[in-house]
Order: structure tokens, then C-alpha cells, then sequence
């Protein structure tokens, strides 16, 4: 798991791909590293799916922080905090 993939002369290996990969995912890395960390996550079984699993984990959660809060819920809480900062 830990050899680079590819040729080897410019490979990436797992521990290379698997440090940079929330960089990757996030669109921090230079074309040039952009395309030897995609390289990799095609042709290694296990990055490639670390890599399948974070982008749909991120999906779940930025689906998660789209959910309204029911309106009850919301005036209670505003009420604890009104309560809070009158008698604080």
C-alpha cells in the first residue's frame, strides 16, 4: 500500500496521498501536485476509496447543515437566551 503508484518516478505513495487529501478535496494543491494526488486515488484501490468516502462524508454533513430547525425550537431558544441576558 505504501509504494507510489505509476511509473515511479514521480509517484505518490498512500502516505503522501492520504496527508494531502482534505487539501485535495478542498482544491489546495497546485495543478501539478492536483494531478499526481488524482493519479494516485485512480490507480490505488484503498486511497481511492478513502478519497470516495471523505467527498461523500462532506456531502452528508453540508446536507446536514441545510436542515431548517423547526420554528418551536427555535423560540424556545431564543427565549432561554432572552431569559439568560436579563438576569445575567
Amino acid at each position: 500500500m505504501d509504494e507510489p503508484v505509476g511509473d515511479g518516478s514521480a509517484g505518490v505513495n498512500c502516505d503522501e496521498a492520504l496527508e494531502t487529501l482534505y487539501r485535495y478535496l478542498d482544491g489546495e494543491l497546485t495543478d501539478e501536485r492536483r494531478v499526481l494526488i488524482a493519479s494516485h486515488l485512480d490507480q490505488c484501490g484503498y486511497c481511492g476509496e478513502a478519497a470516495h468516502f471523505e467527498a461523500e462524508l462532506r456531502v452528508v454533513i453540508a446536507d446536514c447543515t441545510r436542515a431548517r430547525v423547526p420554528e418551536p425550537l427555535l423560540d424556545r431558544i431564543r427565549a432561554v437566551i432572552a431569559d439568560e441576558a436579563r438576569s445575567g
